[in-house]
Parts: C-alpha cells; sequence; structure tokens
C-alpha cells in the first residue's frame, strides 16, 4: 500500500504563527500583572454600536441570504469608490472596485490574477508572513526587496529594481508596514511606480493601516492621478480594523476595470462572493462613522506615543521603526534568537509578541509589537517588565 500525501507546497510551511506565540502566553502565571497581548493585529477597542446595528439588520434580512455579485455589492463598491475618490482627489467609481472576504484573499485574489507558478514576485523584506506563504503555496517565487534598517526600513529603490530587472512580475508591499510601522512617504511610493511602469509589472500596494495614519497624511500618495494608473497599480485595503469587524472578513481591490474582471474569474473559483450583510453594513458606516474613525486614529497615535515614552527609557532596547498598528524593535539579546526572546517574553513577563524572524531573513534581533492592541494604561507596564 502506497500512502497518500498532501501537497508538498503547503506541507514545507510552517504552522501558522499566531497560534505558537499564543501558546506561550497559555504558560505564563501572571507574576507581572495582566497579560499585555501585543501579538496580532487587531483593534483595541470594540466596534461603535451603530455598526453592530448595521450588522445586525443587515443580517436578518432575507436577501442577504443568497449569493450576491461576485465583485461585491453594488452599495459597497459606490461607497467605497467614492470615499477613494474624496481621499485621493481620484476619478474612480464602482468598476474600480471588488471586494473580498478580508484583505489576505484579496491578495491571493490578485497574485493568482496576475503570476502564475514559476513566477516571481518581488516582497520587501521584512515581509508580512501570509503573502509570502500565500507564494509559495501557489508555486511562485521570491525575491526580496532590501529595507535597512538604518533608514527605518524603507525598501531601497536599487533594489526594488535588481528585482523587476531580474523579471518580478509584481512588487508587493505594505504601507503603514505590516511588520515594522513603518509609512513609505509619498515620493518612495512615486519612485517604485516608476521602477515597475518601466520594467512591466504591477505595484502592489497594500493600504490595510491607511486610517491610522497621522494627520500629516491625509493624502498618503497621487498615484491613483498618475495617467493610465490602471495598467501598473493595484490598492488593497481591509475594512477589519477601521470598523473593528476582523470576524466579519471583508476587504477591498482597487484596480483598472480590466483587471478586476480577471480577479473576478479567481473570487468565483475561491468564494463566488464576500459575505453579503457585513457589505451592506458597512457600505452604511462608511459616511455615518467618520468622524469615529478619525478619534481612533487619534487614540492610536497616543498608544504610539506611550510606546517611544517606554522605550525611551529603556536604553538596552531600540525602536527600528513605529507607525499607524506596529512597532519594530531591536531586542538586546545578541546571543539568543527572536523566537527564545518573545517565548521568555510570553512565559516569564506577560508579554505577547512576534518573532521577527517570522518576518524574513536577517530579522533575529527584532520583534514585532502590535501595540494598538493596548490601551495606554496598559502599554505604560512594559518599561517595568522590559528592565
Amino acid at each position: 500500500m502506497i500512502a497518500a500525501k498532501p501537497n508538498t507546497l503547503v506541507a514545507r510551511l510552517s504552522a501558522p504563527p499566531i497560534p505558537s506565540v499564543v501558546a506561550w502566553s497559555r504558560e505564563y502565571k501572571g507574576e507581572k500583572g495582566p497579560l499585555i497581548d501585543l501579538s496580532q493585529a487587531v483593534p483595541g477597542y470594540p466596534a461603535h454600536p451603530e455598526m453592530l446595528r448595521l450588522l445586525g439588520e443587515a443580517a436578518g434580512q432575507q436577501a442577504m441570504t443568497g449569493y450576491g455579485p461576485i465583485e461585491g455589492e453594488p452599495l459597497l463598491r459606490k461607497a467605497y469608490a467614492a470615499h477613494l475618490a474624496e481621499l485621493y482627489g481620484a476619478d474612480l467609481s464602482a468598476g474600480n472596485i471588488h471586494i473580498t472576504a478580508g484583505c489576505n484573499q484579496a491578495f491571493m485574489c490578485t497574485a493568482i490574477a496576475l503570476a502564475g507558478a514559476g513566477d516571481t514576485v518581488a516582497l520587501t523584506n521584512p515581509f508580512y508572513f501570509n503573502y509570502d506563504t500565500t507564494l509559495s503555496m501557489l508555486g511562485i517565487e521570491r525575491r526580496l526587496v532590501d529595507c535597512d534598517p538604518a533608514s527605518g526600513f524603507l525598501p531601497d529603490p536599487g533594489s526594488a529594481e535588481a528585482a523587476l530587472a531580474a523579471g518580478a512580475k509584481m512588487l508587493a508591499v505594505v504601507t503603514p508596514n505590516n511588520p515594522t510601522g513603518a509609512v513609505y512617504p509619498p515620493s518612495l511610493l512615486h519612485e517604485l511606480f516608476v521602477l515597475c511602469r518601466k520594467y512591466g509589472a504591477w505595484l502592489i500596494l497594500d493600504e490595510t493601516y491607511r486610517d491610522f495614519l497621522g494627520e500629516d497624511y491625509r493624502r498618503p500618495h497621487a498615484l491613483l492621478s498618475e495617467p493610465g494608473w490602471e495598467d501598473t497599480l493595484v490598492l488593497l485595503y481591509s475594512f477589519s480594523k477601521s470598523f473593528c469587524i476582523p470576524g466579519h472578513r471583508l476587504g477591498a481591490i482597487t484596480a483598472g476595470p480590466k483587471l478586476i474582471a480577471e480577479i473576478a474569474k479567481v473570487m468565483d473559483n475561491m468564494q463566488i462572493c464576500a459575505p453579503r450583510s457585513a457589505q451592506v453594513a458597512v457600505a452604511s458606516a462608511i459616511p455615518a462613522l467618520a468622524d469615529w474613525r478619525a478619534g481612533n486614529r487619534l487614540e492610536i497615535a497616543r498608544r504610539a506615543d506611550a510606546l517611544r515614552l517606554v522605550f525611551s527609557g529603556l536604553p538596552d532596547w531600540e525602536i527600528g521603526a513605529i507607525g499607524a498598528y506596529f512597532a519594530f524593535v531591536r531586542h538586546p539579546h545578541a546571543d539568543k534568537s527572536s523566537s527564545e526572546v518573545a517565548e521568555k517574553l510570553a512565559k516569564e513577563s506577560g508579554i505577547v509578541c512576534l518573532p521577527g524572524a517570522y518576518f524574513g531573513e536577517g530579522q533575529e534581533r527584532y520583534l514585532r509589537l502590535a501595540f494598538a492592541n493596548a490601551d495606554v494604561a496598559s502599554i505604560g507596564l512594559l518599561s517595568e517588565r522590559l528592565r
């Protein structure tokens, strides 16, 4: 008898990282006080009551129990396009929008639509681990673009050009970045866009954390005003963070109508349509909860300031980059791996964070802290626990 075997492209992947870190935290005995969970990027405050009301109202509609349009509910596509058009001063319509079940699915649909097994996609180093594993299970090669800690983990255009010149079909970047928190300036994004256009590649710009940019970034870039942007640029987004509904799995792709049609082919074979009631609810929430979301942006900024204050008093630790939801912090334990440091912090100090090694090569000296998960008071407790 010959035993059947699973797909080797999947079998070679590590187990999902978040559960492994959460398992360490279960061994914490509480000696230092309450657990401070800075592991997974989830909102550290509840959804607005109006959001819950809208979700309940939509879920109770008989019409929502059937299949919906593959590209998404027209109400949400139109509302989100209008929101983006106002934000970026760009000419966008519902035809530029495809709704997905979360931003991870948005990336997977986009990757399948634009690249195939044996192709190469460029990712920054460090990278968001789900993007790396998505490419790996699809048989797509990846090439890493250097992000120098000395420059705040911003991608090096020369390294990006080398990857594109070598044949990468896509360059995928996240800003504000996961895991580092680094915010890519508009000038850098424009430079990457020009490079992708030069080599006939796609620039995939994940803006999941866009709504948590500081006041100076009202318009994160001007790429949607570039003539013919539809032939080079794809924007990704998640409604999970801004509306505090990660369990409802809702994301969006912004692209040219021709690419939206290609992505719909992928979506039809993957999920058919994103959850319908959440789409209808969010369509109403985009304008209705604008002030609430703006207030949350200020709260996240206060949490970032609290974290900066903590590390200003810890000379052996260093913030490599910080922004939006995350800080990428250099730990002082040169003789230990990032996993060893993170495990000890979870088990002995009740601080749950992710090892830098989860995000790429050469990141052993770093930890990712998802500070948006914790309130200012909890962040203040880190001072004593990290000494």
